[in-house]
């Protein structure tokens, strides 16, 4: 794999910007009551999805830290074949995937819609609806820049 330049820290202004996002998404979620394991796997998915290596080892290992089985882990990729999932971490991954295709689902449909909303409140559907946008604005810095592994 070829050398790319590094995206972060490399130009300041938008690096801390994005470090600042980041920061007010984890609050406004912490404050509507999601939880950061919940958010952990949504990091993890849409990493999957987005083919972030970067991203994926440090939400995994981020995951396990808090306390996230490596059984979940090991088939997040799969998680509408188990029944390893609570019906809230359902709906969230639900929405991290249409969000996160968004160039194939060209919305996110009124079902999964209506699953997340039947699950989250108001509070809790915006947040995690910031926490996917964060999650894909760091993979689109990631993986373009062949982000290395610590």
């Amino acid at each position: 794999m070829s050398q790319r330049i590094q995206m972060s820290p490399g130009l300041a202004g938008p690096y801390k910007a994005m470090i600042a996002l980041e920061g007010e998404v984890v609050r406004a979620a912490r404050e509507s009551g999601l939880e950061k394991p919940l958010l952990e796997l949504v990091k993890i998915r849409a990493s999957q999805l987005n083919g972030c290596a970067f991203c994926l080892d440090m939400h995994t290992r981020d995951a396990i830290k808090g306390g996230e089985t490596l059984r979940r882990i090991f088939v997040l990729n799969a998680w509408r074949e188990t029944e390893l999932f609570t019906p809230q971490e359902r709906a969230a991954l639900e929405v991290t995937e249409a969000v996160t295709q968004l160039s194939t689902t060209r919305d996110l449909p009124d079902d999964i819609y209506d699953r997340a909303t039947a699950v989250f409140t108001e509070q809790q559907y915006q947040s995690l609806i910031w926490a996917v946008v964060a999650i894909n604005a760091w993979n689109r810095l990631a993986v373009p820049s062949h982000a290395l592994l610590p």
